[in-house]
């Protein structure tokens, strides 16, 4: 009776403590090495980066006392889209964005879609905005909230 006792104790001892494998792949979508097409995409990110302040900064300016800043590495790119035939330099871009305010305290998260052309004024136009997200600010920097309530 000891010995089966014994044997069951070490035998759920030796199950339970062997190390099991895992074949699962952590998929990390951030690069990890430079390329042409990330340098481009940060190229076009920064020239694109005042006309992305304009609108949140518009945006925010009902809700909060300062104007919140966003970084070129807090942009995502949801989608791009030509407009038109192939060839056609006339695109439709949206990001998503979360906005700063300080030492990089989020405020929310929002979707804008630009258009960029040569045939428009400046060649790019604020076509859509989308407020996503609103982040609850420290009670540290509370008192830049003009009204309570972000829409």
């Amino acid at each position: 009776m000891k010995k089966s006792i014994f044997t069951i104790v070490i035998t759920c001892f030796v199950v339970f403590s062997w190390n099991t494998f895992s074949f699962a792949h952590i998929n990390n979508s951030l690069p990890t090495e430079d390329s042409k097409e990330l340098m481009v995409q940060d190229i076009l990110l920064l020239m694109l980066l005042d006309d992305i302040d304009k609108a949140v900064s518009n945006y925010y300016s009902e809700y909060l006392t300062e104007s919140p800043l966003v970084y070129p590495y807090q942009i995502d790119i949801v989608n791009v889209e030509r407009v038109g035939e192939f060839r056609t330099f006339h695109f439709d871009f949206t990001l998503e964005v979360t906005p700063v305010v300080g030492p990089h305290v989020s405020v929310g998260k929002d979707r804008m879609t630009l258009e960029i052309s040569p045939t428009i004024p400046g060649q790019v136009k604020l076509r859509k905005f989308e407020h996503l997200e609103t982040h609850e600010l420290p009670s540290t920097w509370k008192h830049k909230i003009k009204q309570k309530k972000i829409q």
